[in-house]
């Protein structure tokens, strides 16, 4: 179903942005995940620098805060910036697709990274929820 909305959105590459690419979901953990993305014809790039910190995790697990959240993982982008410029750069030459764990975009740090790219381009970049 993940592979055929790929397809469906013209997504040529997967930039997945989990701290730690692991999945309980079958297929989904890094190693499964590139190798199908790759027979499917899609590219696969891990940027673990723009995933949610483990501690911020924990937190938001244990008090649900998603404001706090959200705050502490701009400070890290704002301290990740070379990340942001390196998802920048695999954005400017295909249609991405950026990949983490939740499904929700407003729940999710995604939609966070997402905005910092859009402002890097000059806001010209157009972003969907797939």
């Amino acid at each position: 179903t993940f592979v055929s909305s790929l397809g469906r959105h013209q997504v040529e590459r997967v930039v997945d942005v989990r701290e730690i690419p692991l999945s309980r979901k079958r297929g989904f953990s890094k190693s499964a995940l590139r190798e199908k993305l790759e027979d499917e014809g899609f590219e696969y790039v891990h940027l673990r620098e723009l995933g949610s910190p483990k501690s911020m995790r924990h937190k938001l697990r244990e008090d649900k805060d998603y404001q706090s959240f959200f705050r502490a993982f701009s400070t890290h982008l704002e301290n990740n910036l070379m990340a942001i410029e390196e998802a920048y750069q695999y954005v400017l030459n295909a249609t991405c697709c950026l990949l983490c764990f939740e499904r929700l975009p407003d729940k999710c740090h995604r939609s966070m990274i997402a905005k910092k790219i859009k402002e890097r381009d000059g806001n010209g970049l157009k972003v969907i929820n797939i």
